[in-house]
């Protein structure tokens, strides 16, 4: 990795303890392991992380450490928090009072009633935009939707980290790297290179990025450090998950319809002859053969 851009990384680090990180629309295992995993390591070193992607987590990533923390949007602690009611002239008053700890907003009623309910009402965080923001592994800042306001980032530092040919190249610090099979590659190099904290969930979610980026290995453009790197995280107790190539099990689905990975291959059984332990009754008798003399 370059030392140039780690240093610099580096540097934005030690002056700023508030880091946000995105991740694009619907990411795969490897993009949201590596997101996560910068998260965790982020966090352990004493730094107040956010991290968001616009759309909901997918059922593939659910078991990735810190998945939880996942929000839709961006936002700090600094920022103000606006409740927002439907205007349709039902409304005849807004108030509150303080209770028990509490802070209650009371709409009150016009005479014809109101014409909406709680799923109407919006909660919304505005405040300052974050002064570095890591993007991980996603091509084009348009991938991030309401996630990243181009206006409201005007003066955050942009961190791209991929490894896509189709990536834009946006940001202030680039490492994309198209050599890597995997953006889990380039996150574990840049936590290595920067001394952050690697426990083990961080390890793990790193491991399974990589596993799925090269179907456990198995893909030809897999990448000497993503070995080299495996190496690193197992001596750091990361857990491994076994599963069969996803190459392998979509040819075999492709072949077989009714095929599903939770069950075995059904086995065809041969059926053998059955023997006849009853012998007809001249076996022993002695037998003449007759030869022929045909020339």
């Amino acid at each position: 990795m370059d030392n140039l851009n780690v240093d610099k990384i580096r540097t934005l680090l030690d002056k700023n303890d508030k880091i946000s990180i995105a991740v694009g629309k619907n990411p795969g295992i490897d993009e949201m392991a590596a997101s996560l995993a910068l998260y965790l390591s982020l966090s352990n070193s004493g730094k107040t992380v956010s991290i968001a992607c616009p759309t909901e987590p997918i059922v593939e990533v659910s078991s990735l450490v810190g998945i939880d923390k996942v929000q839709t949007t961006l936002h700090n602690d600094a920022a103000d928090l606006t409740v927002s009611f439907p205007d349709r002239g039902d409304i005849e008053k807004i108030s509150y009072t303080r209770e028990d700890g509490f802070i209650n907003i009371i709409v009150k009623a016009g005479k014809q009633g109101l014409s909406f309910d709680e799923t109407d009402i919006q909660y919304k965080r505005f405040g300052a935009a974050p002064s570095v923001i890591f993007i991980v592994g996603t091509p084009r800042l348009s991938d991030l939707g309401s996630v990243f306001d181009a206006e409201k980032f005007k003066d955050t530092t942009v961190i791209n980290i991929d490894n896509k040919e189709s990536n834009q190249g946006f940001g202030d610090i680039i490492l994309v790297s198209k050599d890597l099979s995997s953006v889990s590659e380039s996150v574990a190099s840049l936590i290595s290179s920067l001394g952050l904290n690697l426990d083990t969930d961080t390890a793990s979610n790193l491991l399974a990025g990589i596993s799925e980026a090269t179907d456990n290995f198995q893909n030809p453009r897999t990448s000497p450090l993503a070995f080299e790197t495996v190496a690193m995280l197992m001596k750091k107790g990361a857990k491994r998950t076994m599963q069969a190539p996803r190459k392998t099990l979509d040819a075999i689905e492709d072949r077989d319809p009714f095929f599903t990975t939770s069950l075995p291959k059904k086995t065809e059984h041969k059926t053998e002859k059955k023997r006849d332990d009853n012998p007809p009754d001249d076996w022993l008798a002695p037998k003449i053969y007759k030869g022929s003399t045909a020339i």
